[in-house]
């Protein structure tokens, strides 16, 4: 550690270290204001929040307008230092429909804070803006600090063009923290699964169950033929998932159902084995069990894998150094985990990063969901010794 990077180390943490409050009545703030995926209205009002904040510590901010959901939100403050910038990504929406607040209202209960999104990840988003607070009150001046903040990662902005912002603030960038969900065991992620949506629909042939069932053509019993078929395809060992989670269909239980529907999540580990997965679900949706029916899949955006390259695992081992070095109070290790987040898009930029960055906690999306207060400052102290030591 260079002499300059130890003052600069000190003088953020006795900055960090008298700011708990102050980060507690912001996480107060951010959970109070509402933003559930769904809530267009709540959470483009958080993202006039987060805006207000980035402008107070002088970043320059972008909003980028979304019809369907939440609007997103880029920043960038110290723009033309002579270094490659370094990104921090979190987002801004929750699982949370609107009037979950009246039920689950913000507190702390034993260290706990609790409240919608109070983890997942409101608080994160408080540790992201006072470790760069804490940045400038050191007097860093070597890289540009960029900030990508969508609304609507929870459905995997799959409403909107959030992902194409989010890549677009990566790219160049010499390193990425997303400062989602932190672990309790002080887990940091090097590693998460890719998803994929899809929907399949089959029509069949209407009639009365009583007076003519030899005219229909029941098409939930062929969609149950291809959920058993679907369902077949999990290969676990692998870390190829998935789940038959949504069917619809009929109209009467005295009528033969001329439509099925069906809705299907999939995780995986590597893009070579979700292609072979979707070639045996066009298989099996091609395949007919019910002779008179037919079948339509309809394929959603594929959200991307985080897969553990050599630069993300060198970005950890730097990260946990400056951990180390600094006294941070854990022992940091690298884990994969399957749910997605906006770092795996940062990773196919080809950009070092690692998730996992906001405050410790658990049960997440829950009304159990709570961040430890404890971790707060930690957390940020952990992300601007990360950047102040940033070769």
């Amino acid at each position: 550690m260079e002499g300059l990077q130890r003052e600069q180390i000190e003088r953020a943490f006795i900055f960090l270290e008298k700011r708990q409050d102050e980060m507690f009545s912001l996480l107060r703030r951010l959970v109070n204001q509402e933003s559930g995926n769904g809530d267009k209205a709540g959470c483009d009002a958080m993202c006039a929040l987060m805006k207000e904040e980035l402008e107070g510590l002088g970043a320059v901010t972008r909003v980028t307008p979304m019809e369907a959901k939440g609007n997103f939100l880029y920043g960038v403050w110290g723009e033309g230092r002579g270094l490659d910038p370094v990104l921090f990504s979190g987002h801004m929406d929750t699982v949370f429909p609107k009037g979950t607040l009246a039920k689950n209202p913000f507190r702390v209960e034993n260290g706990r804070i609790m409240g919608p999104g109070a983890l997942d990840m409101k608080a994160g988003l408080v540790i992201a803006l006072f470790a760069a607070r804490a940045l400038k009150e050191a007097g860093y001046e070597a890289r540009p600090l960029r900030f990508a903040f969508p609304g609507d990662e929870e459905n995997g902005h799959r409403e909107s063009g959030a992902a194409e912002e989010i890549k677009k603030a990566a790219r160049g960038c010499a390193a990425a923290f997303n400062f989602e969900t932190g672990y309790p065991d002080d887990g940091i992620v090097v590693e998460r699964k890719g998803s994929c949506r899809f929907t399949v629909k089959v029509y069949g042939v209407a009639a009365h169950s009583g007076n003519a069932p030899e005219k229909g053509r029941n098409a939930i019993l062929e969609m149950a033929h291809k959920v058993i078929a679907l369902q077949a395809l999990n290969d676990l060992e692998h870390g190829t998932s998935l789940n038959v989670g949504l069917v619809a269909g009929g109209t009467s239980v005295n009528s033969v159902p001329d439509f099925c529907q069906t809705s299907v999540d999939v995780r995986y580990t590597k893009k070579e084995r979700l292609d072979t997965l979707l070639g045996r679900v066009r298989q099996i949706c091609a395949e007919t069990q019910i002779e008179g029916t037919r079948t339509e899949l309809i394929l959603s955006s594929v959200s991307a894998v985080m897969e553990p390259s050599l630069e993300i695992l060198g970005l950890f081992e730097h990260v946990k150094k400056a951990a180390e070095e600094t006294g941070y109070p854990g022992k940091l290790h690298p884990i994969k985990v399957g749910g997605w987040s906006d770092a795996s898009l940062i990773a196919a930029e080809h950009v070092p990063v690692v998730c996992g960055m906001g405050a410790k906690g658990e049960f997440n999306h829950t009304d159990r969901e709570y961040a430890d207060v404890s971790s707060l400052v930690p957390r940020a102290k952990l992300a601007a010794a990360s950047v102040i030591l940033l070769q």
